[in-house]
């Protein structure tokens, strides 16, 4: 009968979730955050919805194309770095059997297993599957699951743009003279939404992310309606 917690999250699942993780909270939050500012900059400088749309829309475009770009080159990088290391290990493998085999011995007895025992796992695990094992012992990865810049590139445009829709809408639907404050709620409501969606999602306290998006986002707001404001004569909110 299996012992395994299924609500305890286990490496194979908790690192693929993570990645992906990380790539659509970052893009959700930097849609929102990016779009949002952009768009009350412009805001606070015209009242009228032309310029308004136009930098809207070539600010989700850029920005989701510079997400998954950024992405695409940051995972790539890791995955190279990887694959390089898978390599060597392999060689090493093959040209020193008995020396990686003592240094899998080793890393188990630095573990807390005695010698006898972490010799005999060392060799067991070494029949099965030797770059495997060694793969997990030294350096902490698995071949099967090596980062994909593909899935990150493709996470990271699509929460981009799920996270720029927002204020997108908010600032285009509402009234002239409440638009800018309608949009700062809106965004700072999201941004709360998505910082506690993601510690939720990733089993850690909620409240402090939560607070980090949600001040953050709210300096790059403030900044950008102060610019906008004193740049175009703006009126306020």
């Amino acid at each position: 009968m299996s012992t395994v917690n299924p609500t305890e999250p286990h490496r194979t699942q908790f690192a693929a979730r993570l990645n992906w993780l990380r790539a659509g909270v970052l893009g959700a939050n930097d849609g929102i955050v990016s779009i949002a500012a952009l768009l009350v900059g412009v805001a606070a400088a015209t009242q009228e919805v032309t310029p308004i749309l136009i930098a809207g829309i070539a600010g989700v475009l850029a920005g989701s194309i510079s997400m998954a770009l950024g992405e695409y080159v940051s995972v790539s990088s890791q995955r190279d770095s990887e694959a390089a290391l898978i390599a060597r290990e392999k060689l090493e493998l093959q040209s020193q059997p008995e020396i990686e085999l003592q240094e899998l011995a080793e890393i188990y007895i630095q573990k807390g297993l005695s010698e006898p025992t972490a010799q005999k796992v060392a060799e067991e695990l070494t029949a099965i599957d030797p770059i495997k094992a060694h793969l997990e012992a030294e350096l902490g990865i698995k071949e099967e699951e090596l980062t994909n810049p593909w899935h990150a590139a493709i996470s990271s445009a699509i929460s981009f743009l799920a996270g720029a829709v927002l204020p997108m809408l908010a600032i285009i639907f509402s009234p002239a003279e409440v638009r800018i404050l309608i949009t700062v709620i809106a965004s700072l409501v999201a941004l709360a939404i998505t910082g506690g969606l993601g510690a939720y999602l990733g089993r850690s306290p909620m409240l402090k992310p939560i607070i980090r998006v949600t001040i953050g986002g709210a300096l790059a707001l403030a900044v950008t309606w102060g610019i906008g404001a004193l740049i175009g004569g703006g009126t306020g909110i």
